[in-house]
């Protein structure tokens, strides 16, 4: 599949571009009953598998943009700038890796590689350990043509994402590219299983789904990647390079026993917009780790929901934000618990410069079902310059009593001055002091990535944001 590109930079007048739109306006209008009949055409996709998409679509189109009044005032789509966007109708396929390994060796310290590029598939591999033991990682076109009937199973109602997401509705009915994980029961990877999207063709949309199923008592970690498609694009004076669209779900059924860890290094380019959903559904005694780094793009909008469905499951979640510029990361959490002694813990934070935004807002459930929960819920902001905006907004719905632990914090506000005052008084230069505790403050997520080499490139991008001194925000 050859991946069309943008073959010098142009401006693009859009549609619509003039007009001024409201916080929560769509900032794209691809998605129609229409383009669903073409997707269906081009990919040659069964009746059932239409029906699915055109159920997706009626649910996008009646949903609001955000379906929680508590959060309503904290939407802001007016950085994408996404109305002449063209998404992708037909993407390459690949069968398993079982079958044919595609594109450069697997690396010594994985299980696994998928490496979507745009609309075309750049590498797939497992190990022998992987394949004798009989993980499946394939695109989800590679999955409907291998398995119809069980890749209709994963599909068919879209049990896998929340109802009234409207953004996983827009994926559920329109994706093109894909990407199936499947880890028997009893299997324990020792390495992970590195699935990589690099995305970023201006006025191009990639619309997919990651889905991910662990058998009883199995366990594995998978680490993410998303990055530019190759260097950003220079302009010339006047002119402008338009925005570019990834929309993504993760989509993970646990099963009792099983273990999962699941770290995400995304460092998308400045043109970039990505909508993303994270959804869990997690079994009995079932354990579940997240490690959410967010660093790129000019506009991320991003939703985790995590249902703790057994008996002792449990889920913990850091995810952190690294915002510079005119940066906006939309970031919201979901936990319910309906299990019995379910754990959560989970914690945000973000550092921001410049005149970055991050709204952060998490809600834990717990329902009456769930005897003897113990969840916690922090976010934490740090603003780095006057201009910079960290809105924490942490919250509970509590329906049964009887539980361990229900609790959650949040703070908002500039470096800590008595932490500032010590490294400095043990002769370290301000500058200096100020990147140790931001870095610091951002650590948790790079000591959870399963790679070391990934560790060392999440540290090199946090510098690499810090980029020189930071103005002192203890006055804002």
């Amino acid at each position: 599949m050859t991946v069309e590109r943008a073959a010098r930079p142009a401006r693009v007048e859009r549609a619509g571009a003039s007009e001024r739109r409201g916080l929560a306006d769509l900032p794209f209008r691809f998605a129609d009953q229409a383009l669903i009949e073409s997707i269906v055409t081009e990919r040659g996709e069964p009746a059932w598998l239409r029906a699915e998409r055109l159920a997706a679509f009626e649910a996008f189109d009646a949903l609001a943009t955000e379906p929680n009044r508590l959060y309503t005032p904290y939407i802001d789509l007016r950085p994408a700038e996404l109305m002449g966007v063209r998404p992708y109708l037909a993407t390459a396929a690949a069968s398993s890796a079982t079958d044919s390994p595609i594109g450069p060796a697997l690396p010594d310290d994985a299980d696994g590689l998928i490496e979507l590029r745009e609309d075309g598939v750049a590498a797939l591999a497992l190990s022998e350990a992987a394949r004798t033991a009989g993980v499946i990682l394939e695109t989800l076109g590679g999955a409907l043509a291998r398995d119809p009937q069980g890749t209709r199973e994963l599909l068919e109602g879209g049990h896998g994402l929340p109802a009234n997401d409207k953004f996983a509705q827009l994926s559920r009915g329109f994706w093109t590219q894909g990407i199936v994980l499947r880890v028997p029961a009893g299997v324990r990877l020792e390495k992970p299983i590195v699935l990589r999207w690099l995305v970023g063709v201006p006025d191009r949309a990639l619309l997919t789904r990651t889905i991910v199923q662990l058998g009883e008592d199995a366990g594995a970690s998978l680490l993410e990647e998303l990055a530019p498609d190759g260097p950003e694009i220079a302009c010339a004076a006047g002119e402008t390079v338009p925005q570019a669209l990834f929309t993504g779900t993760m989509e993970l059924r646990l099963e009792r026993g099983s273990n999962l860890s699941v770290a995400s290094i995304q460092d998308l380019g400045p043109r970039q917009i990505a909508f993303q959903h994270r959804h869990a559904s997690i079994g009995p005694s079932a354990n579940l780790h997240w490690a959410l780094a967010q660093l790129g793009g000019r506009f991320v909008r991003s939703r985790v929901d995590n249902r703790l469905i057994g008996d002792g499951a449990g889920v913990e979640q850091v995810e952190i934000v690294f915002g510079s510029e005119s940066q906006l990361f939309d970031l919201t959490s979901f936990t319910t618990h309906l299990g019995r002694n379910t754990t959560g813990n989970l914690l945000s934070k973000g550092a921001l410069k410049d005149s970055a935004r991050a709204f952060m807002k998490g809600l834990i459930t717990i329902e009456k079902t769930a005897v003897g929960t113990d969840s916690f819920l922090g976010e934490f902001g740090m603003n780095l310059s006057k201009a910079a905006r960290a809105v924490a907004i942490p919250s509970l719905e509590i329906d049964q009593p009887d539980c361990r632990r229900a609790a959650h914090s949040s703070s908002v506000g500039p470096i800590d001055e008595t932490q500032l005052f010590y490294l400095e008084s043990r002769g370290i230069d301000p500058d200096d002091a100020r990147k140790f505790i931001v870095l610091g403050f951002l650590e948790p997520v790079v000591a959870r990535v399963p790679m070391a080499d990934a560790q060392e490139r999440l540290r090199e991008l946090l510098e690499a944001k810090w980029s020189g001194p930071v103005a002192d925000a203890s006055a804002a």
